[in-house]
C-alpha cells in the first residue's frame, strides 16, 4: 500500500517472497491512496486473511491511522517509512518534506547511471573495440549467456560494461586481449540449459536449428572455455543465478581484482 506507486513495497515484497520458496504468494496492491477511508478499505479487505500489510505512507498522521486499523483488524503490517524517516531526522537534524511520491533530485549520481547505461547500448554484443578501453566491467561468454540485460543492470548501478561474444570460428577481437584483466569477466552455462533456451529462441526468431543443437551447444562453449583460460579471467557459471545474483557476484569480482592489482 502507498501514496505514490508502491514500488519500494512491491520490491521488498519480491525480496521476502525468494525467502519462502514454498509458500505462494499473492500480491495486492493499493496504489495512489488518497485519504484513511482507501486505507481502511483495504484493511477491512485484509482482516481475518493469512495477510502482511506491507506500506509505504508519507504522511504521519497516515502512518499512524494504518497502525491503529491493523492492529483493531488483528493484520499484520510493516511500515517501510515510519522508522528510517524518524531516524534521519534524528541524526541529521533536519525535518522530512513529507511529500508523497517526491523523488530525489537530478545528482552526480542519477547522471552516472544514465551515462553507464547508454554505455552499454552502445557497447553491447562487442560492438565497438574502444568501448573495452572506456569500460569498467567486460563480460565475455556465448550468445544467451545473459551478457545484454547484465550489461544494462550493471549500467543501472553505475558501472559502464561492454561485453564480448564468444562465436565459433570467429575470433575475439585483439583489443580484448590487450584490456586490463582485472575488469574481465567470463560467463558460462549449463550445455543442456543453454540448449534449451536456445531451442525457444530459434522458434520464436526463426532461426536455424543448428544453432540450438546440444552438439552446436557444447563445442561453443569448448570455445568460450578455451578463450577464458588464455584471458585467464574468472568464470561464472550462470545456470541458476538471476540477473542480480549474477551482477552482485561480478561487481565483488572486480572490485577485488582491481584491489589485488593495486597492491601487487
Amino acid at each position: 500500500m502507498s501514496d505514490s506507486t508502491g514500488e519500494t513495497a512491491a520490491r521488498l515484497v519480491q525480496a521476502l517472497e525468494a525467502q519462502f520458496p514454498d509458500q505462494p504468494f499473492v500480491e495486492v496492491r493499493h496504489a495512489r491512496v488518497e485519504s484513511v477511508q482507501d486505507l481502511s478499505r483495504a484493511v477491512s479487505r485484509a482482516k481475518g486473511r493469512p495477510a502482511v500489510i506491507v506500506y509505504t505512507l508519507v504522511k504521519p498522521e497516515w502512518r499512524e491511522a494504518m497502525r491503529s486499523l491493523c492492529r483493531s483488524a488483528r493484520v499484520h503490517y510493516c511500515d517501510l517509512l515510519g522508522h528510517p524517516i524518524d531516524s534521519v531526522r534524528r541524526v541529521s537534524g533536519m525535518a522530512a518534506r513529507m511529500t508523497p511520491g517526491a523523488r530525489a533530485a537530478l545528482n552526480e549520481t542519477y547522471f552516472k547511471r544514465m551515462e553507464a547505461i547508454e554505455f552499454a547500448v552502445k557497447y553491447d554484443d562487442g560492438v565497438g573495440a574502444r568501448g573495452l578501453d572506456e569500460a569498467d566491467v567486460v563480460l565475455v561468454g556465448v550468445s544467451r549467456t545473459s551478457k545484454t540485460p547484465l550489461s544494462m543492470y550493471l549500467g543501472y548501478l553505475g558501472h559502464k560494461v561492454a561485453n564480448v561474444p564468444i562465436v565459433k570460428g570467429i575470433d575475439p577481437p585483439p583489443e580484448l586481449f590487450k584490456a586490463p584483466p582485472e575488469k574481465i569477466v567470463g560467463l558460462t552455462i549449463d550445455a543442456e540449459r543453454l540448449a534449451e533456451i536456445r531451442h525457444v529462441r530459434a522458434r520464436a526468431m526463426g532461426a536455424s536449428k543448428r544453432y540450438a543443437e546440444l552438439l552446436e551447444v557444447y563445442e561453443e562453449l569448448d570455445e568460450a572455455a578455451r578463450v577464458h583460460r588464455r584471458l585467464a579471467c574468472p568464470v561464472i557459471d550462470v545456470s541458476d543465478l538471476s540477473i542480480e545474483e549474477t551482477a552482485a557476484r561480478i561487481i565483488r569480482i572486480v572490485q577485488d581484482r582491481r584491489e589485488a592489482a593495486a597492491v601487487g
